[in-house]
């Protein structure tokens, strides 16, 4: 039995460790979450009544949206209230606005590069959408080597997150070295990439991947044609490496595994419009509850995939208004 001196001591410990978490979260103290984004864009989204060959198209209406997995996951974070840095390769005329707007919801450190950031393009015609990413400005390995400094250099950085594509001129073994630094440095990291060579990342023990099922698929070369081989799947990617595993599909659902359990939420029944930058909101915010409270699956699938329904009911990310009663359609359950 512990004497009253003892449960003073007890108390104040458990009240400082709530304190510290509180003060972190709000960003002043030596806590942060970094997003790393290496291909970032620009979303140039048009609308036009039919979209004909070797005709004028004109458009109804055209929305550009600073964008890339990390930057979206940035913004989604600053809605919820967590605080990040956004990391990115960004260049010319198009870099510049691109840093602009990310610099309103998060503090932005950029690698200038020579050429042009990206702008993607969807046209959306009567029912049919037409989807035209481009490749991105080349990012040589000077500053590939500067963005790894930048992450060696930064005190505060306790999860980084690293979403998308590589940009031109960087090797998949550019995510190797991402891995290595934050083993070296003594932080978590978050994987949200495509790339076959994720395969052989969750080595490294990455903190959280966030695949679909077709990655699950195509990457680990694991079935996923139902949801016991979805469960199956989950658990060979696990004994590979990663610690947590967040699949997302789509209207179907998601999946989450942690050393406990593996659960299953719903999605939100929405009228879809784009599922552009749903996964990434998805993520954002399953992590604004998660992060802080392990054990907070539930709360923080729920607000993932209502996040991610209010999401593809527009163009972009948009002011995720309809999370609070989306939510309500949101079951989550423990399937093993």
């Amino acid at each position: 039995m512990h004497s009253g001196t003892d449960q003073l001591v007890i108390i104040s410990l458990v009240l400082s460790v709530r304190v510290e978490k509180a003060f972190w979260r709000k960003g002043k103290g030596h806590a942060m979450i970094y997003t790393l984004t290496t291909n970032p864009a620009i979303d140039m989204v048009v609308h036009c009544d039919k979209l004909q060959p070797n005709r004028v198209s004109r458009t109804r209406d055209a929305v550009y949206i600073p964008t890339g997995k990390g930057v979206n996951v940035s913004y989604v974070l600053d809605h919820y209230g967590l605080p990040s840095t956004a990391l990115g390769f960004f260049g010319g005329f198009t870099g510049e606005w691109l840093k602009q707007e990310v610099s309103k919801f998060c503090t932005v450190k950029a690698i200038d590069i020579e050429g042009i950031t990206r702008v993607n393009v969807f046209i959306n015609a009567g029912d049919d959408e037409y989807v035209m990413p481009n490749a991105g400005a080349p990012v040589p390995r000077d500053k590939q080597l500067e963005m790894l400094d930048i992450i060696n250099g930064a005190e505060d950085l306790s999860l980084l997150i690293v979403s998308g594509s590589l940009a031109p001129l960087m090797e998949t073994s550019y995510y190797d070295e991402v891995a290595r630094l934050c083993q070296r440095k003594g932080v978590d990291f978050i994987l949200d990439v495509s790339d076959p060579h994720l395969a052989d990342l969750v080595a490294y023990e990455p903190l959280l991947i966030k695949p679909n099922d077709e990655e699950i698929n195509e990457i680990f070369g694991v079935d996923v044609d139902s949801p016991q081989a979805i469960v199956r799947a989950l658990h060979k990617v696990h004994e590979r490496g990663a610690r947590n595993i967040l699949c997302t599909l789509g209207g179907n659902g998601a999946y989450f595994l942690d050393d406990a359990h593996v659960y299953y939420a719903n999605a939100a029944k929405v009228k879809m419009y784009s599922t552009t930058c749903a996964g990434d909101a998805s993520l954002a915010a399953f992590l604004s509850v998660w992060y802080d409270d392990r054990d907070a699956v539930v709360p923080a699938l729920t607000k993932a995939m209502a996040t991610g329904g209010n999401v593809a009911m527009g163009a972009g990310i948009g002011d995720l208004a309809l999370v609070d009663e989306l939510e309500k359609q949101i079951h989550v359950t423990v399937v093993d």
